[in-house]
């Protein structure tokens, strides 16, 4: 067997790994042979270098292998997952999972944590008093099967190999790595037993792909990945120049998802959940989708869904819109400092903020704190007057609330003329 140096050396030479190279570094780490410094010696290589196609597939397919893969072929509906390479502000899977499953599909999503400056939906999930995101495979079958949605966090059965590398890199600036990326998403997906994914490919300033060729590229790679393991899969494209909807953060995103599955959901949030949800019901074969989607938000039944699903995990629904959970102790507000037109956010920056109040992982180990979040009272082509408010944070660590005052001062841009409102999706 190779030493974990010599195969680190390989890539830094500007040479592909072999098979077993991959197989040795991915089942040594998550087996606990080889350290997190190798590892993230190795996965900063493959940052720096890339990985070929071959080397991606086998990276994947490693991953996969490294757990079990369920089977849902029993089920009446078609099995569909949807996956978003990450954002802020981003919580289109609270919303599209119980709406898919109100429209006869099934959705199991095995969800991440937040990833750098992007948000997760597991540690979303988490700020809901009581709900469980880690549930024996055998109780997330039964979820899938008797409520139609289930989201959990990455199991010790299913690509535990993801798991160890996902938190990993995470914390060592590794993530905006195709091949990495490729092998987290698919290797989790192909192993849930779905028949298609959608896929919500991010670009712009809070993305990970800054640029729409970059997403292209990342998207062709996905599809191709999928498409070798029998999933039907549609890419999407959407804007991450701004964050998406009214907020951003751990429990104000939930209580912005319950108001988006009631009706209330803001424009440009509600236009990417219900684009991803025509793919997907296109996908499984469903007619009139788009009909079908607006009709069982407006009827409740995708609401309805939502709250089996937190039931089922152990969750206190009702606890959702209880004014008394999760109350921030500070708050703070950023006001206008002349008069015109939001031009822009830097979303990145935005992102990491929200970690820095506590909402996301300096280190490995860090507790969040569910009260983190942001409120935008205005986004990109809004008028705004000197000493309005723009946007509204909050979160439970008073040396924190300073801190970010001064970032999100300058997180935005105001402009005499009205801008060109950026394109949501592509």
């Amino acid at each position: 067997m190779a030493s974990i140096d010599s195969i680190i050396q390989t890539k830094n030479s500007g040479n592909s790994f072999s098979k077993s190279q991959i197989q040795e570094v991915v089942n040594g780490f998550t087996s606990g042979d080889i350290s997190d410094d190798s590892m993230t010696h190795w996965l900063q290589a493959v940052f720096e270098m890339g990985m070929n196609h071959a080397e991606t597939l086998e990276y994947t397919k490693v991953m996969l292998n490294s757990g079990v893969t369920l089977d849902f072929s029993h089920l009446d509906g078609f099995v569909i997952d949807k996956h978003s390479t990450g954002g802020v502000g981003d919580k289109v899977s609270l919303i599209l999972g119980p709406l898919l499953a109100s429209c006869g599909c099934y959705v199991p999503m095995l969800a991440g944590r937040g990833l750098a400056h992007t948000g997760g939906t597991i540690d979303k999930l988490e700020s809901i008093v009581g709900y469980k995101t880690a549930l024996s495979l055998s109780n997330f079958q039964r979820v899938v099967e008797k409520v139609g949605v289930s989201m959990i966090e990455q199991t010790a059965e299913i690509c535990p190999a993801d798991g160890k590398i996902y938190a990993l890199r995470d914390v060592t600036n590794t993530v905006a790595s195709n091949p990495l990326i490729c092998g987290s998403i698919m290797s989790k997906k192909i192993a849930e037993g779905i028949q298609g994914l959608v896929l919500d490919i991010k670009v712009g300033n809070g993305a990970f792909m800054k640029t729409l060729s970059a997403a292209r590229e990342l998207g062709e790679l996905l599809k191709t990945v999928g498409e070798q393991y029998g999933l039907k899969v549609s890419t999407v494209f959407t804007d991450m120049n701004q964050p998406l909807g009214k907020s951003a953060g751990l429990h104000c995103e939930i209580v912005e998802a319950v108001e988006c599955l009631k009706g209330n959901g803001p424009t440009d949030l509600m236009e990417v959940v219900y684009h991803l949800g025509e793919e997907a019901l296109k996908i499984a074969g469903i007619e009139n989708p788009s009909r079908v989607l607006t009709s069982n938000i407006e009827n409740g039944t995708a609401f309805e869904k939502f709250e089996e699903m937190v039931v089922a995990h152990g969750g206190a629904f009702e606890s959702i819109a209880d004014p008394s959970i999760h109350v921030p102790k500070y708050k703070q507000k950023i006001f206008a400092e002349k008069s015109g037109y939001i031009s822009g956010f830097n979303t990145l920056e935005l992102g990491k903020v929200i970690v820095q109040l506590g909402g996301g992982r300096v280190y490995k180990d860090d507790i969040l704190d569910p009260t983190v979040g942001i409120i935008f009272h205005k986004k990109v082509g809004d008028s705004v007057n000197t000493g309005e408010v723009i946007l509204e944070y909050f979160c439970s660590n008073p040396n924190k609330i300073e801190k970010a005052k001064f970032l999100l001062k300058t997180i935005f841009t105001v402009q005499p003329n009205k801008p060109t409102i950026p394109i949501l999706i592509y």
